[in-house]
């Protein structure tokens, strides 16, 4: 098993996705994300090994994330452990947990929505990734 959200799960998440192409952003895309760049940070508080920083990056129709101290990212959203392990399990949808303040967003809300776009398409390229990983 892989650890949820350490090294070894990152890297594992950016091979499955490596041949992944996504579609570009429509015109109803927010102008954040219009030109198909965008970041979004994830904070994870209380984790079994402390606290954890990713970023997803979507940049030329591709998907990856890093490891690590946020930087530039266009929004933060900050979530305890467990509600991030329920929302990978879908068990919490992104939605239900932000209007319950269960997380906290900061920045661009247009990068976030495309952001959960980006997820949602990859999901399926992810099942093989989900069944490996230990939370």
């Amino acid at each position: 098993m892989i650890r949820f959200l350490g090294p070894e799960w990152v890297d594992a998440f950016n091979l499955v996705l490596v041949d992944v192409a996504l579609a570009p952003a429509g015109p109803g895309a927010g102008l954040a994300v219009r030109d198909g760049r965008f970041s979004m940070c994830q904070v994870v508080t209380g984790g079994p090994d402390g606290d954890v920083q990713t970023t997803l990056r979507v940049q030329d129709g591709r998907v990856t994330m890093t490891a690590g101290e946020c930087g530039d990212a266009a929004v933060t959203v900050r979530l305890s452990w467990a509600d991030a392990v329920a929302m990978a399990a879908g068990e919490l949808a992104p939605g239900e947990a932000i209007a319950a303040g269960r997380v906290r967003v900061r920045g661009d809300l247009s990068v976030l929505a495309e952001a959960q776009a980006v997820l949602g398409a990859v999901a399926p390229h992810l099942q093989e990734l989900r069944d490996r990983t230990g939370y």
